[in-house]
């Protein structure tokens, strides 16, 4: 029996604000961009990938989902190819979602670490 399994799990920040539209049908589509990081120090870099979210998920993410914000996303990996608007055949990879979930929005977490740092006396310090 041969398995074949189209898995992709991502945890980043949301690049841009979510883009939402509908399908000729009716049902909603909502497309982000989303950062994550490899490496540490000076060998760091970001990759940016492109997801897609299909009906109440959709709505979910264009409605609560900010830039900045930390994401969970599970999903499959697609590809396809294209011509633009100049006529050159280029390709396309995007994540469709099937789960999310959400972390800390960036401001939330700017405002927590401010404030535990503002708790902390500078007797508890031990040097």
């Amino acid at each position: 029996m041969a398995i074949s399994v189209n898995k992709v799990t991502l945890v980043g920040r949301v690049g841009s604000e979510p883009v939402t539209r509908e399908t000729s049908k009716g049902d909603p589509v909502c497309n982000l961009s989303i950062a994550t990081n490899n490496g540490y120090g000076d060998n760091q870099t970001t990759d940016w990938h492109r997801v897609t979210f299909f009906g109440k998920l959709a709505t979910v993410v264009s409605e609560y989902v900010k830039q900045g914000q930390e994401l969970f996303v599970d999903g499959r990996i697609t590809y396809r190819k294209y011509t633009d608007s100049n006529g050159v055949e280029k390709t396309s990879t995007d994540i469709i979602a099937n789960q999310m979930q959400m972390g800390a929005k960036a401001k939330e977490e700017k405002e927590l670490i401010t404030r535990k740092i503002s708790e902390v006396s500078l007797d508890e310090v031990p040097f």
